[in-house]
């Protein structure tokens, strides 16, 4: 499934197609580790929780609340969270154990360097005291640059500048990064052999080009909080007359969400199969020197890059034209205030979080300051964080089961490509050419990245940020020069996550996801199937979903189905963005099918694929009151509770649908029905042709 990232990128996390669930480092803020539960509520996250709040409840009317009924009727939402549930949970768990290693390599003279890198980058971001004491002293000679430009060819050098590689189009649907341009390097839609520059639209503060165009009350509200936050923040920074400007630059944000494209364009990868040469760029998207861009972005030496989003190519060039060169400045300013407001004294850290945590997505309380840390070091070193995890947490006896599992849930999958009756033997092969050649990483990367580069100093908090943000855009442009790697990893060890890379025909499965509640090597096997196998499924079934099924098994897009098996698969994928479009959880807003299609295909195809596994590993032991376990522990897994505010953002910005309905998903399973003698009225029946079958 694809992460949403809220406007603080993590420019580490890249490269990366599907990840199970929305968001890297859970947290009611982007980049920021789980944040703390009550104590009661941690003891519910712990075990599966199957007893309903209401003993009438049918497991055929609501199977997400009857089997977490009782874990939902106790567990309250942290104060600093704008959701909770199972995988925040063990993020939390896994953050906690993260964080008495970093204290202890930062106090072991003994540690590596590396381990006493990762020490002093998180002691340098909880020194709160040095950081007041600084004041904008650090942000100053960033502000003065911007403040010099003269004309428009140094607006276009500092744009240059400031691109990051920081979006991936194929993992991540919010593409509102706050540079005008989005950078993704990874390898040729078309040519295996090399890496490609991609470039993607940018530009906004907040996540999606519908919080600056939809007319409803509650859009325009948030457009209006927005604007009061710019205008904070310039005056914070020193700013005079800040509310005319920000209104300008706000101004400017509408202006280029205009040239945006769609979320449902975007994850259109055939809509973004758009090679352009630099002189392209001159004749598709006039009024910004493309050539001093590209060499302000360290990019002069490439000719061809992919534009993901042409419109906004188009859109924004045109904007550096027409639009004041103070505007531009004020624009600049603001969005590097916004960036950098972490390691910013505690006026900035509370303004950003007043928007972007209780006005955006309704969360109450900020996360305290080591978790903030932990996901600022996690961001800037984040393997170096996770090897530091492995050694520690991740026995060689939970890898070597995982990959058993893995092994029989590809099996399992290819069993069920073999029984499709529809499918042509020309794409059955191809099918099974990409299960053969799969890469599958469990726990940890085979190669660690090297931190030796990055300068870390103890007590420069601000410094060590820009620092990392360079240090990985260098990384980014250094594979320009490389050929592609398919065990690269696109998520650390830490992350309680999973992915599907389809341009590597690759997946990642880190350590931190590897545990209970999703995995537990003493549970029986039909539970772990039913959780951490049903994520493993759903990340083999990613190469064959809307998206993943457009690349072969080298990851070049390429159509290698018949007209007909394409046509059957568009039919009965059809069938699933109904289901969904259905779900309507407030009365003003539906779950959106076709925005949630890749991970509602992953869910359902994962789902059956690991319960063949389970059948099939369990042999005559796996009989109806295991499969009772192996569903039920399926929904124990998606366990979670929302805020309204993020929900809704949720459900119009994110890629995955809200977990209740993700849970759903079993209506569509035979097996279910009779493992819990769903019969027709009750609320999740659909009549045996009803039900979707697509794998």
């Amino acid at each position: 499934m694809k992460t949403s990232l809220t406007p603080v990128k993590q420019t580490a996390v890249v490269l990366a197609l599907c990840g199970v669930f929305a968001s890297a480092f859970a947290g009611g803020q982007a980049n920021t580790p789980a944040q703390p539960q009550p104590a009661a509520a941690a003891a519910a996250s712990s075990q599966p929780e199957t007893a309903p709040a209401n003993a009438t409840l049918r497991p055929g009317d609501d199977f997400f609340a009857w089997a977490n009924g009782g874990w939902l009727a106790k567990t309250e939402i942290p104060a600093d969270r704008s959701s909770w549930g199972a995988m925040a949970s063990l993020a939390e768990e896994t953050n906690q154990r993260i964080v008495k290693l970093i204290e202890d390599a930062a106090r072991d003279k003994t540690a590596n360097p590396e381990a006493r890198k990762v020490g002093d980058y998180f002691a340098a971001y909880m020194n709160e005291a040095a950081i007041e004491s600084k004041g904008t002293a650090p942000l100053k000679p960033q502000l003065d640059k911007i403040a010099a430009i003269k004309d428009k060819a140094g607006l276009v050098r500092t744009l240059g500048e400031s691109l990051r590689a920081d979006v991936d189009p194929l993992n991540n649907t919010d593409f509102a990064t706050e540079n005008v341009f989005g950078l993704w390097v990874a390898q040729g839609l078309h040519d295996t052999t090399r890496n490609m520059p991609y470039l993607l639209q940018g530009g906004l503060g907040m996540p999606d080009r519908a919080y600056y165009l939809d007319g409803s009350e509650r859009m325009a509200g948030l457009r209006t909080q927005y604007q009061r936050h710019i205008a904070a923040m310039l005056k914070l920074a020193g700013y005079d007359d800040a509310e005319a400007r920000a209104a300008k630059v706000f101004a400017l944000e509408v202006d280029i969400a205009n040239g945006h494209a769609t979320r449902a364009d975007s994850a259109d990868v055939l809509k973004a199969d758009n090679t352009w040469t630099v002189k392209d760029f001159a004749a598709n998207a006039p009024g910004l020197d493309w050539k001093a861009f590209f060499k302000a972005a360290q990019l002069g030496d490439r000719d061809k890059f992919i534009v993901w989003h042409p419109s906004a190519m188009k859109g924004t060039a045109a904007l550096v034209d027409r639009i004041e060169l103070a505007t531009w400045k004020d624009y600049l300013a603001f969005h590097r205030i916004n960036q950098m407001a972490g390691v910013l004294p505690k006026a900035f850290v509370d303004q950003r979080f007043d928007f972007y945590g209780k006005t955006l997505t309704g969360t109450p309380q900020q996360a305290l300051r080591w978790k903030r840390a932990l996901g600022a070091t996690n961001e800037a070193m984040d393997e170096a964080v996770g090897k530091l995890y492995v050694a520690k947490y991740f026995p060689a006896e939970n890898k070597a089961k995982l990959q058993q599992m893995v092994a029989n849930i590809v099996d399992a999958f290819g069993k069920r490509v073999d029984k499709l009756d529809w499918m042509a033997p020309a794409t059955r092969a191809q099918a099974k050419e990409k299960l053969k050649t799969l890469y599958v990483g469990v726990g940890y990367p085979d190669k660690w990245k090297s931190y030796a580069a990055l300068k870390v100093l103890p007590t420069d908090a601000f410094g060590n940020a820009v620092r990392a943000e360079q240090f990985h855009y260098k990384e980014e442009i250094a594979k320009l020069h490389h050929k592609p790697d398919r065990s690269e990893w696109a998520m650390p060890p830490q992350l309680v996550n999973a992915v599907n890379l389809p341009l590597q025909n690759a997946l990642n499965f880190p350590a931190a996801i590897l545990q209970p509640p999703f995995f537990d090597p003493k549970a029986p096997d039909a539970a772990n199937y039913g959780s951490i196998g049903a994520i493993i499924g759903h990340e083999i079934s990613h190469s064959f979903d809307d998206q993943g099924s457009q690349f072969d098994a080298q990851g070049r897009l390429r159509d290698w189905w018949t007209r007909e098996d394409m046509e059957h698969f568009k039919t009965a994928s059809g069938k699933l963005v109904a289901q969904y479009n259905a779900y309507k959880p407030y009365p003003d807003l539906s779950v959106n099918g076709q925005l949630t299609l890749s991970e509602n295909l992953a869910d359902l195809a994962g789902l059956a694929a690991s319960y063949d596994a389970y059948r099939a590993a369990g042999g005559s032991k796996a009989n109806e009151e295991s499969d009772r376990a192996f569903f039920t522990g399926y929904a124990s897994s998606w366990r979670n509770k929302a805020r309204e505010a993020a929900e809704r953002r949720g459900i119009l910005t994110d890629g995955h649908a809200p977990p209740q309905y993700r849970t759903a998903t079993v209506r569509n399973l035979d097996a279910w029905y009779k493992a819990f003698d769903v019969q027709p009225g009750q609320a999740l029946y659909l009549a045996p042709e009803q039900r979707v079958r697509v794998w």
